[in-house]
């Protein structure tokens, strides 16, 4: 076969999603693996791995866009590892040794919503544009930001989902489902803080239920503040809550009535439609995130 084979994971809180891409973006091969103990996920992911490497070549790289919160600072002493997760038995998993270990391969490794935004960057709704944020809202929520074409990284990577919120008027009995911080974004506005508040899952609600009026007021919120902060030129918006595409329209228009007129530029006051979107990648934005995040390992 021609060309390069990049390996890449979306290291999710309830599977893992293994592929091979060529360099041309294509799938040539794709599996799920259940997110259980470290030891055997990471197992029948690298089985996999070597599985196809049989069959369809090496690998020149591996690409890992993971759940976190995580270390993703090369030359960190927890540099590959998931920290302090409250996912039972994964804080301070070493990812990348595990894999660079067993392959020999170089290894890149992220958040699996930074490496969303890189790929939606390279090749989806944010092609072209140098600062764009993306969103991931469902079982939890996430953020991962492209500044000037690089992702960004401070001290740690970002954690959009844990921003708190003020509260929007009725909802002030709620307490919020996110364990560390109750009323969050991700602790009012995830699929199961949704689930919580109502007493049924999202994806039942009828179209005219008032959780959706709710849901559109807090994610607008939290836009308002990243367009404050980050003033990014795009805001992608991907997740299982999401699929509920009629809730762009609500967002849009709360949006533009959190701002208030403060932020005068036309990309957002004539163009709101263009500037909060849908994946431009679909349901692939993270997998190829992940191909993404092996380009750049292997570079």
């Amino acid at each position: 076969m021609n060309g390069k084979l990049f390996g890449s994971v979306e290291g999710g809180g309830t599977k893992f999603v293994c592929a091979v891409i060529d360099e041309q973006n294509r799938i040539l091969a794709e599996t799920r693996v259940p997110t259980t103990t470290p030891g055997l996920t990471l197992g029948a992911c690298l089985d996999y791995f070597k599985q196809k490497e049989l069959l369809l070549g090496k690998l020149s790289a591996l690409g890992i866009a993971c759940f976190g919160p995580l270390d993703a600072r090369r030359g960190s002493l927890d540099y590959g590892q998931i920290l302090a997760t409250p996912k039972a038995g994964w804080a301070y998993t070493d990812v990348v040794g595990f894999f660079e270990l067993a392959l020999g391969i170089p290894v890149g490794f992220d958040t699996d919503v930074n490496g969303a935004a890189l790929a939606e960057a390279l090749w989806g709704a944010g092609k072209g544009l140098s600062d764009l944020v993306y969103f991931t809202i469902g079982t939890g929520i996430g953020g991962g930001a492209l500044v000037n074409r690089e992702v960004l990284h401070g001290l740690m990577h970002p954690e959009m989902g844990h921003v708190r919120l003020p509260r929007i008027s009725g909802d002030e009995g709620f307490a919020g489902v996110c364990p560390f911080h109750g009323d969050c974004f991700e602790g009012l506005a995830s699929g199961p803080a949704m689930a919580a508040r109502w007493g049924q899952p999202a994806e039942t609600l009828e179209r005219g239920h008032p959780a959706w009026e709710l849901e559109a007021g807090y994610i607008a919120l939290a836009l308002q503040g990243v367009i404050c902060t980050l003033a990014p030129q795009r805001i992608i918006l991907g997740g299982g809550v999401m699929s509920a595409d009629f809730l762009f329209p609500m967002i849009w228009q709360k949006t533009l009535g959190y701002l208030n007129g403060y932020i005068r530029s036309s990309v957002i006051l004539d163009g709101i439609e263009s500037y909060i979107v849908v994946p431009g990648l679909g349901r692939q934005s993270g997998i190829l995130g992940g191909k993404a995040l092996g380009e750049l390992a292997d570079s």
